[in-house]
């Protein structure tokens, strides 16, 4: 480095967008949203926008779950978790009185409350191990396909038909042992019920911060982030920005479709119409039988909410990724790290149907609609996780570590 330019005051990075996937992305968002109002309906094509909302605030903040509780697992690191409790703290706060009062802008709303037993544990400890070994939870695989991750798309497609593979042996799993479907909200009142989950929160992100001083010494600062010249429309944003807008975009989901932001219900649909063509009759398997599900089999996917906010994800992680410069398939993966993808990614579709959902249906949106199978769910969830989290070398797989200097 020269003198002169060391001589000169620093000036932010200048940004390097990639304009082949931005232009790409942005036609695809005013295709599909345009598409969308004139075949389906307005509010569907604002789904689709909610959904591209959320791929940008997942890619932008890196808000990743399955990172998160890895770097606590193996590291004691809890900037990621206390995040999770401000979404969920967010959450609660927004939905529960909606949910209470059963309509939110004059239009009915319900949550997504399902039966706890021995299929969510099955299901979501399953699904634990799939998201370390797999790479990404649900929400995850979507903004990191989007975002260019190649090794994603082998996952996303293991996921896919896991979810199919599952919904062909929900009669046996729904018929274990499992408690009725209970809401936290009905049961206790909404006020109750608030109090009774920021308690909760507040505790989960204070035993973060004890088990992150006992570790480490102090809390440890998040990785340093070169910002871009306009950090909020090209990256990266702190974490807390990610969750209250994540919380935010799943208060406009349930506003616009009377139900909480769910994910893999798509994907069990996608793999039930691929089977369809491939000449599986699924249509007769029980699953697909009932009104709701046979209903979405037999109609366009553009008709059904999570398929229209999944594309939505992937193509609004496409955009950020592009904004931020680091739009950059790699297409050469190591075939241990291959195995991983293929094996989690079957793990993550079984577990996510037997759970009732996944990190976000199950977890996120199953805690804000007060239902107890997302508490079950966790903590089921996070024991997967510690066993997938111990594999991942077995594969090549990183496990992230703070490397400390001095005594």
């Amino acid at each position: 480095m020269s003198d002169l330019s060391t001589s000169l005051p620093r000036l932010p990075r200048r940004f390097d967008v990639n304009p082949k996937p931005l232009g790409a992305a942005l036609v695809l968002l005013a295709l599909g949203a345009v598409y969308l109002a004139q075949t389906v309906s307005g509010r569907q094509a604002a789904l689709y926008i909610v959904g591209a909302l959320l791929g940008i605030s997942l890619y932008h903040a890196a808000f990743g779950f399955t990172s998160a509780w890895r770097v606590f697992i193996a590291d004691g690191r809890g900037a990621g978790l206390r995040a999770q409790m401000l979404m969920l703290a967010l959450g609660v706060v927004l939905f529960f009185p909606a949910l209470a009062a059963g309509t939110l802008f004059g239009h009915p709303v319900a949550g997504l409350v399902a039966p706890a037993g021995t299929s969510v544990v099955v299901g979501a400890f399953m699904f634990g191990v799939g998201m370390q070994l797999g790479g990404g939870c649900a929400s995850g695989t979507l903004y990191t396909v989007g975002g260019g991750s190649t090794r994603m798309i082998v996952t996303l497609a293991a996921f896919v038909v896991g979810s199919v593979v599952a919904t062909a042996h929900m009669p046996f799993w729904t018929a274990l042992p499992s408690l009725k479907p209970l809401s936290l909200v009905t049961s206790l009142g909404a006020g109750w019920a608030i109090a009774l989950n920021l308690f909760l929160f507040a505790a989960i992100a204070a035993f973060t911060v004890l088990v992150e001083r006992r570790r480490h010494g102090k809390l440890v600062d998040e990785a340093p982030r070169q910002p871009h010249t306009s950090p909020w429309l090209h990256g990266p944003w702190p974490l807390f920005v990610g969750a209250i807008a994540l919380a935010l975009l799943n208060f406009a989901t349930l506003a616009l479709s009377g139900r909480p932001w769910g994910v893999t219900s798509a994907f069990a649909l996608w793999g039930a119409k691929i089977f369809n063509a491939l000449g599986v009759d699924v249509a007769h398997w029980p699953y697909w039988a009932g009104q709701a599900n046979a209903s979405a089999l037999s109609a366009p996917v553009t008709h059904d909410v999570t398929t229209v906010m999944d594309i939505g994800i992937i193509v609004g992680a496409m955009t950020a990724a592009a904004l931020a410069g680091r739009y950059a398939p790699v297409w050469k993966v190591p075939a241990r790290s291959l195995i991983a993808a293929v094996v989690g990614g079957l793990m993550l579709g079984y577990g996510a149907r037997l759970a009732y959902g996944c990190n976000i249906g199950a977890y996120f949106s199953g805690i804000v609609s007060g239902s107890l199978h997302g508490w079950i769910w966790l903590l089921a969830a996070f024991a997967g996780n510690v066993l997938g989290t111990r594999l991942r070398p077995a594969f090549g797989l990183e496990v992230e570590r703070v490397h400390q200097t001095g005594c």
